[in-house]
């Protein structure tokens, strides 16, 4: 009886070992500026050699993951990256940066209602967060690494990690090749930072009731008053989860890896 207990818990909870091991493929790291800490998780590819150039991708996450374990960033996206396919085919340093609880990526005033609804209130300019200045000062230390190739820096994020997005854009699109912005936001007047700069993919719910599909389609919408021509994608039946679709497109990781800085 004992045996068939013991066999049936590994069977259930293999999946999940597995994927905590997996996940260890993503190395722990710190940066520290003065006294704040930022914590990240890195996934170099394959036989990685210092002597050669790989794109960089930077992944923010949403809300519900910050903290400083320096694990729960990993919740979504990270099994995109982590895959063997994908991993093979596209050779990437991968970082997933850890925001602080008491901070957010993104420059937004957030009002909630009396029903526990949120409001979301984008501003123009205004210095970063503690989180994005953290952010900042790490991507100004590593994209001067030698084996980075800095004409193929990526963004991307989802939720306040897709307003993430948005804020590192405008404050560094003339280092980023391309991004792809899920579920997120930006004060429109923002846009002009870098309408023609970044290839950019927005993707979003129709049925998002946390973060409203208006906010990506008056991005949209601006960008390509200013001439630039986005990608974007909205999922009929998606509600704020609209990652789970994102993820499985195809073309993301082969329209992200061939966008080359202009």
């Amino acid at each position: 009886m004992k045996i068939i207990k013991v066999f049936f818990l590994f069977f259930v909870l293999s999946p999940f070992i597995a994927q905590a091991q997996h996940k260890g493929l993503f190395q722990s790291e710190l940066f520290v500026l003065k006294n704040d800490t930022l914590p990240l998780r890195v996934l170099y590819p394959k036989g990685f050699d210092q002597n050669k150039k790989y794109p960089l991708v930077i992944f923010l996450h949403g809300r519900g993951e910050s903290g400083n374990d320096n694990q729960k960033q990993l919740t979504h996206g990270a099994k995109l990256f982590l895959d063997s396919v994908n991993r093979t085919k596209f050779p990437a340093i991968v970082v997933f940066p850890q925001c602080p609880s008491d901070s957010y990526w993104a420059n937004v005033k957030i009002e909630t209602d009396s029903k526990g609804k949120r409001h979301f209130f984008f501003r123009k300019g205004g210095k970063p967060t503690e989180a994005m200045s953290l952010l900042l000062g790490y991507f100004k230390q590593v994209e001067k690494k030698s084996y980075v190739d800095k004409d193929r820096i990526y963004v991307a994020g989802l939720s306040m990690g897709g307003m993430g997005t948005f804020e590192f854009l405008r404050r560094k699109s003339n280092k980023v090749a391309a991004a792809f912005a899920i579920c997120g936001g930006d004060n429109v007047a923002n846009v002009k930072k870098y309408a023609n700069k970044v290839k950019l993919w927005i993707f979003h719910g129709e049925q998002d009731d946390i973060v409203s599909p208006q906010f990506s389609k008056d991005i949209i919408t601006e960008l390509q008053r200013l001439g630039a021509k986005p990608r974007y994608t909205f999922y009929p039946q998606a509600n704020h989860n609209s990652w789970d679709p994102a993820f499985t497109e195809k073309d993301l990781l082969p329209w992200l890896f061939s966008q080359r800085r202009k």
